[in-house]
Order: C-alpha cells, then sequence, then structure tokens
C-alpha cells in the first residue's frame, strides 16, 4: 500500500490520519476506548494506505483487554528508547541543547493559541501530530519533516518488536513527503551511533540501551495535543 501523498491525499486527509494516530499513541485509558467509535467513523473513509494501518491498531485496541494494553505501552515506549516518542531525543538525546528545542516547539504552539497540558512535553510524537493535524498544518508538518530521522527509526524499532503501533508509524509516514537521501543517511547515523550523550543527570526514557535496527527506510514514503487548544 504505497502512495504519494502530494499526488494522493487531500489535506483533510492528512489531518485525519494524524489526528487519529496522535490518539492512538496516547495511553490507552478509558477516554481512548470510548472514542473507538468516533476513530472509525473517521478512518474509514480515508486511503487504503491510511485506513489499513489504523484500522488495525483499532481493531487490536478493541480486542485487548484495558490492563494488557497499558502494560504494552509502558513496556514499549517507556522503557525502551528505540521506542522512545520523543522527537528531540533522536537529535540532542539527554544534551542541554535539548531544552532550547524543547522551547521553541513550545513556543510555537504558543503562537498557534494552543495551551500545552500540564505534564506534557512539546515534542512527544502524539503531541507534534496533533499540532500538525488542528493547530498550524504547515508548522506542524515542517517539524515533523525536521524530525523525520527519529519517526523513521521509531517505525523501523516497533517493526522489529512486530508491535501493533508499527502501523500507527507506517500511517503517520504515508502523510509525510518521500525519504530523501539525507533522512536516510540521517537514520543510518542514530542506527549506529544513537543520540548525542551529554548526560544531564536525568534518564526519563527507561535504562534500555540504544541498539540499531538490521534496516533503514528505502527511498519513498512507508504505508503511513497532548497541546489541547
Amino acid at each position: 500500500m504505497r502512495l504519494r501523498r502530494s499526488e494522493t491525499l487531500t489535506p483533510a486527509e492528512s489531518a485525519t490520519a494524524r489526528q487519529a494516530a496522535s490518539l492512538l499513541l496516547g495511553y490507552p485509558d478509558e477516554e481512548l476506548v470510548a472514542r473507538l467509535p468516533l476513530l472509525r467513523a473517521a478512518v474509514a473513509p480515508l486511503p487504503a494506505a491510511l485506513a489499513g494501518p489504523l484500522g488495525h491498531v483499532l481493531d487490536h485496541v478493541e480486542t485487548t483487554p484495558q490492563a494488557r494494553l497499558q502494560a504494552d505501552y509502558v513496556e514499549t515506549f517507556d522503557l525502551r528508547r528505540r521506542c522512545c516518542l520523543y522527537l528531540t531525543y533522536y537529535v540532542y538525546g539527554d544534551t542541554r541543547k535539548r531544552g532550547m528545542a524543547l522551547l521553541q516547539i513550545k513556543h510555537l504552539y504558543t503562537r498557534a493559541g494552543l495551551t500545552l497540558d500540564e505534564g506534557e512535553l512539546p515534542d512527544h510524537l502524539a503531541v507534534v501530530l496533533e499540532f500538525a493535524a488542528t493547530g498550524d498544518v504547515r508548522r506542524g508538518e515542517r517539524l515533523l519533516t525536521e524530525y523525520r530521522a527519529g519517526v523513521e527509526l521509531i517505525r523501523l524499532a516497533l517493526e522489529e518488536r512486530s508491535s501493533p503501533y508499527a502501523d500507527v508509524l507506517r500511517a503517520v509516514c504515508a502523510t509525510l513527503p518521500p525519504v530523501e537521501a539525507g533522512d536516510r543517511e540521517a537514520v543510518l547515523r542514530l542506527a549506529r551511533e544513537g543520540p548525542p550523550t551529554e548526560d544531564v543527570g536525568l534518564d526519563p526514557y527507561g535504562a534500555t540501551p540504544f541498539a540499531p535496527p538490521e534496516y533503514i527506510p528505502q527511498p519513498g514514503p512507508t504505508a503511513p495535543m497532548g497541546a489541547r487548544g
């Protein structure tokens, strides 16, 4: 299920897919379960490259006990650095430069009239996706493109684990332009070296060592707020 976004997706389709992906990348609580019928209705009319993978995740959420969903979510995203959903981590690691990047992203939300929920970090992929869907489309897409290497690395790590969440990342990637050479090189570098390492005394992403996936994205797109306004 490959598509060229510029030829096939409308802005409304991209926005719908990104908003659905944002919700599915959040913690699977009762609020998410209550939204399943609405999400199904929104996702169903989308092109197959979006509706297919997102529908698979909705099936998984609907048929898996909530306690199991929550345990799997924590084990996948909170305890494994390679599946970390905080995009600036892949560029700056646990370094002081990351703080400035977080501040700049937060300012983007403020200029768009959005207020970040207390306790949320602005670079969480779910937050960035909601911003791109409902806040400032142009700047949101620019953020996703700027941190594309991290998005691709998350996708690859989830695919390696055969995680149901890999389908969410496939849908997200299908809303983005084709992977360029520079992004592939950045993924290779991240896979080989990991993020920068300047320990600032915090380890918010768990203790699992960063290890590279066994393959890298190929040319072309792959099949695919906390800032609550």
